[in-house]
Order: structure tokens, then C-alpha cells, then sequence
């Protein structure tokens, strides 16, 4: 019997958030289903909501300190939930993941040196590197049957083998292949970087969101002495507008010029209502939430793999392990990402991701995170879409064969 909401839908247009609210490239002022940034169309769960109207009903709203319980609840989340054991004096706090990456980065490199990335993967991971000036040194994945992707180790040995190579940049999950790393992958992506005096940055925001019957592992628990972690409850919980995460790691020099860097960047204030958020997220309630969550999120990949069924030859949807983010092969169309994104929003008021952003063209990224009646008229619409770019490639290739 499920306990939490997830099929009503809550306006948000009007509500001045990103996803809704903002300006179409193409089609503006016409109805759109937006389905790219990656934020949830789910009210947050009643025990964060409650919380919170608590903390507004005080009425004040100053400067705020974060509480030891704040340490104390995410390192007990993490250790009930995942197993990671983790010294509420390895966290540090910050404003966001993203600028958590950022802090880390211009701790721990000088400007020229490396970042290692796996591509295709979030856009933001290029702007953290280019921003503190340093060189995002790709190791792309490899797509194996599935289709699903898989890291290259042979590549990810050869970048790590470079002496400008400081950080490898993990996505785990990974942002937007959907993969949820398995220990042993992650063991030897570990034991590469640690031979080879590469230091392990891990993003771990999506970690709540895993397909039923698979296991997040996280990274801290297989080679925490060289990895740095940064965590959320922000996209699981849909509470990114609190701005507050935290940033793990068992060593204390680089905890201390992660410090400087956080202040050197100003992003060591959060507001009243981030550590109240995540105390309550990290409750024993929110177990039962992620739970229902993610079986609801995997009903609606289920949804989409049959409604592309019928495209299935021309636009493979690959697996989706992790994240509510779907991942489409858009290659046999010949068109670039940006103008499959752009077609799709003008003629069908639907909008995706381009894959270029992530650095893969070809490729479409899809959010499935919102209540199914609003997801299956997205879809429609999406498959409409491709059936109508599919005709229109087959018709030019025909004409350009008869030339």
C-alpha cells in the first residue's frame, strides 16, 4: 500500500522555477511540457513540508548556523541506508553540489593541470573545470548491448597516466548514461586513479534514485582515504531550492583548503530553511518516500519503453539504472542534438535535453520525474515527434539517392 502522492499534479507554472518558467528558445508563449532540467514535478513529501512550515512559522529569518544535529543526520542517513560509515567530521557543508565540485576543484589543482571526465556527462562538470582553469581530459564510456554504457578502463588508465592529471570526476549514478556503478567497477576505476596519484571527486546527487533491486554503492565506501564526495538530498527529495549539501572526506589538509576555497568562493552561507530540509529528508520517514519514488519513477521508464517500442530500431532508449533522466540514441537521424531539441519544442511543445550539452551528439536526455498522466502526454508527444523527423530523414535521404 503506498503512503506518498505522486500522480497529482501541482501547477508550477507562475512559481518562477527554472523548469517551467523559463524562456523557450523556440515557441514562446505557447504550451510546452518540459521535460529537461532535471528537477521533479513532485511536491516534496509531507514530513519535509512540515518541517519547514515549523521554521517559517518562527518568523525570523537572520543568518543562520548549521547544527551538529546537521553533521550527526547525514552521516547516520548514510550509514543506516548505504552502509558508508561515515565521522561527522569529515562533512563540510556548502550551497550546492555544483559548487561544492567547483571548491574542490580550486582546492586540490593549479590552473593547466587535468580534470578527468567520462563522457557523455553533466554539462556542469565541463564549466567547474573550464571556471578554475583547468583542461577537462575525457575518457568517453563505451556503449555496449542493452544498449547500456560501460567505463573504458584502458582509457580512464591512459588519462590517469598523465602527470597533469590531478582529479578523476566521477557521476555516481552517472548523469545522463543512467548507470549505477557497481562495486567492482568503481573498485577498479579506484585502484587506477590511486596507482597513479589521481585524487577521486565523486558527485553523488542522484544516489537515491535507483531502479528496484539494484544498490547505490557509494564511492566513500570503496577507497574513502582518496575520494572526496559530494551529496545531496536536493534531486531526490526535489528540495534543490534550499541549497545545501555536503562535501566528505577523511582528510584533514584537504578539508582545510577545501575551507579556504569555500570561502574564497562565498559559498559557505545557506539559508534557514537548508539544514531543516535535510534533517527531515534524512529522517527514517524518508526511506518509505524514496521507496515509493523510485518504484513510481520506474513505472514511468516502463511507460516510455513502451511507448518507443514501435521506434525502437530507430531511437534506442538505453538502460536506466540510476537518476529519472532517460537517455536516447537519436544518431540515425543525422542531425545534430541541438536541432532535434529545437524541432521538437517548436513543432510538438515538448522539451528534452540535446545531448551535445553533455558532450555526446546525437542523443536526446529525457526527465520521466513528474506525475504519469503529465509523462504519458509528454511521451506522446515526443514520439510524434521522432516519427515525424524519422519520415522526414528517410524522405531526404531518398531524394539525395536519386539525385
Amino acid at each position: 500500500m503506498t503512503r506518498f502522492d505522486f500522480d497529482s499534479i501541482t501547477p508550477r507554472k507562475g512559481s518562477n522555477c527554472v523548469k517551467w518558467d523559463a524562456e523557450a528558445p523556440v515557441r514562446p508563449g505557447k504550451d510546452v511540457i518540459p521535460m529537461w532540467v532535471a528537477d521533479m514535478d513532485f511536491q516534496a513529501a509531507p514530513f519535509i513540508r512540515e518541517a519547514l512550515q515549523k521554521r517559517l512559522d518562527h518568523g525570523v529569518f537572520g543568518y543562520t548556523v548549521v547544527p551538529q544535529s546537521w553533521y550527526d543526520c547525514v552521516a547516520s542517513w548514510f550509514g543506516r541506508r548505504h552502509g558508508w560509515k561515515i565521522d561527522p567530521s569529515w562533512i563540510q557543508y556548502t550551497t550546492g553540489v555544483v559548487p561544492g565540485i567547483s571548491a574542490v576543484i580550486k582546492a586540490l589543482t593549479s590552473p593547466g593541470d587535468k580534470v578527468i571526465i567520462q563522457t557523455p556527462v553533466y554539462n556542469c562538470f565541463f564549466s567547474s573545470i573550464r571556471n578554475n582553469g583547468c583542461i577537462a581530459a575525457e575518457s568517453s564510456l563505451r556503449i555496449c548491448d542493452g544498449p547500456r554504457y560501460e567505463m573504458d578502463f584502458e582509457s580512464l588508465e591512459r588519462e590517469c597516466a598523465d602527470p597533469a592529471a590531478k582529479i578523476f570526476l566521477l557521476c555516481n549514478p552517472h548523469n545522463p548514461a543512467g548507470r549505477v556503478w557497481t562495486r567492482e567497477e568503481l573498485e577498479k576505476a579506484g585502484e587506477i586513479c590511486r596507482r597513479h596519484g589521481v585524487i577521486v571527486v565523486s558527485d553523488e546527487i542522484h544516489c537515491e534514485i535507483v531502479r528496484p533491486g539494484l544498490s547505490y554503492v557509494p564511492m566513500g565506501s570503496v577507497d574513502q582515504s582518496n575520494t572526496i564526495s559530494l551529496v545531496s538530498p536536493s534531486k531526490s527529495f526535489n528540495i534543490a531550492g534550499l541549497q545545501m549539501a555536503a562535501i566528505v572526506s577523511d582528510n584533514p589538509d584537504w578539508r582545510k583548503r577545501i575551507d579556504k576555497a569555500i570561502n574564497i568562493n562565498e559559498i559557505c552561507d545557506v539559508n534557514p530553511f537548508g539544514p531543516v530540509g535535510v534533517e527531515a529528508a534524512y529522517s527514517k520517514e524518508g526511506a518509505q518516500w524514496l521507496d515509493e519514488l523510485n518504484a513510481y519513477i520506474w513505472d514511468n521508464y516502463e511507460l516510455m519503453k513502451t511507448k518507443l517500442q514501435p521506434l525502437a530500431d530507430a531511437f534506442p532508449v538505453f538502460e536506466l539504472e540510476g537518476t529519472y533522466l532517460a537517455w536516447i540514441d537519436c544518431r540515425g537521424l543525422g542531425m545534430p542534438s541541438t536541432e532535434i531539441e529545437n524541432s521538437l519544442l517548436e513543432n510538438e511543445g515538448v522539451w528534452i535535453n540535446a545531448g551535445t550539452m553533455y558532450g555526446c551528439d546525437g542523443f536526446i536526455r529525457v526527465n520521466l520525474a513528474a506525475p504519469r498522466s503529465l509523462v504519458s502526454e509528454g511521451l506522446d508527444r515526443l514520439v510524434c515527434g521522432l516519427k515525424r523527423l524519422k519520415a522526414s530523414t528517410t524522405d531526404r535521404i531518398a531524394h539525395e539517392s536519386g539525385r
